[in-house]
Formats: structure tokens, C-alpha cells, sequence
């Protein structure tokens, strides 16, 4: 091992959480006020990583008051305080600078949702399938009141057959 890769192995974090493109993630920074230390927490969408091992970066993008705001970080910084993984975001590319020219809703990223089976599937919001759906459940349970009220009719009448005979 070369001394410049002991150096390097020296400063690298042991605890970094895995975060990949598209996650929404709150990094918690450490600002230094006069002679206080507080920690600010920039919350957003990450939209690109680069470099490896000390050099490592990514970017965070968030929008302020109608404004785009994107931040790098050095990812084994001493000023990162922790790094939370707020949301998994299913994405196909490695940067998501198309992020930029997107306003409103345009800018969210499909959530991806781990099953218990740790298969991955991706949250789909489509108002006219789940429409669809909602309306076939309500016909169903229609469907079951009408099955349990005429079964109940079925029994009243064996019960009053029988207290005849």
C-alpha cells in the first residue's frame, strides 16, 4: 500500500450511509457561529456523484421560495455531520441534471419501495388506475353485502319451513 492511500484511509468516514441518485436525503452540516458550533440540515434531492475514496462529492438540489438551490459536499468531510436517507428514489440515469428545467410536481422522483421479500418495485401514482381500482373494491364489497343479505333471506326462510313441518 502506497503512503498516499494510507493518508487517504486515514480521513475516509467509517459510517456512510448507502445513498444512490434520486434519494431525498437530509445532511446535517456543522456551522460554526463566532465561538458556538450548531448544525443546519439541508434536505433535497441528490442529482449526481463523483470522484472515489477522500475525493468523493454529491450534489443535493432542493427548491427555496421558487428558487433552485444546489449544494455539493465533499461525502468524507469533517463538516457532515451525518447523512439520513430520507426517501429511495427509482432512476435511470447517473445525473439528473434534467432536474434543473422541471418546475412543480415535473420535479419529483418516483419513490422505490423494498418489499418484505427485498424485491424492489417503484411506487406508481396514476390517478386513473387507482381510480379503477377503488371503484372495482366498492363494487366487490357491493357485491358481498348483496351475497350476505340473500344468504341470510335463504336461511330465515329453511328456519321458518322447518318450524312449520
Amino acid at each position: 500500500m502506497s503512503t498516499i492511500s494510507e493518508i487517504e484511509d486515514s480521513y475516509t468516514k467509517d459510517e456512510i450511509p448507502k445513498f444512490n441518485i434520486g434519494d431525498t436525503v437530509d445532511v446535517h452540516i456543522k456551522i460554526k457561529e463566532g465561538d458556538r458550533e450548531r448544525i443546519q440540515i439541508f434536505t433535497g434531492t441528490v442529482i449526481g456523484r463523483k470522484g472515489s475514496k477522500t475525493r468523493e462529492t454529491f450534489m443535493v438540489r432542493r427548491v427555496v421560495a421558487g428558487e433552485g438551490v444546489e449544494r455539493v459536499f465533499p461525502l468524507h468531510s469533517p463538516v457532515i455531520d451525518k447523512i439520513i436517507v430520507r426517501r429511495r428514489g427509482k432512476v435511470r440515469r447517473a445525473k439528473l441534471y434534467y432536474l434543473r428545467e422541471r418546475v412543480g410536481k415535473a420535479v419529483k422522483v418516483k419513490e422505490l419501495i423494498e418489499d418484505m421479500s427485498g424485491k424492489k418495485k417503484s411506487r406508481v401514482k396514476k390517478r386513473g388506475r387507482r381510480a379503477k381500482s377503488l371503484k372495482a373494491a366498492a363494487a366487490n364489497v357491493e357485491q358481498k353485502k348483496l351475497a350476505e343479505t340473500t344468504s341470510d333471506e335463504n336461511d330465515v326462510e329453511e328456519k321458518v319451513a322447518a318450524s312449520e313441518d
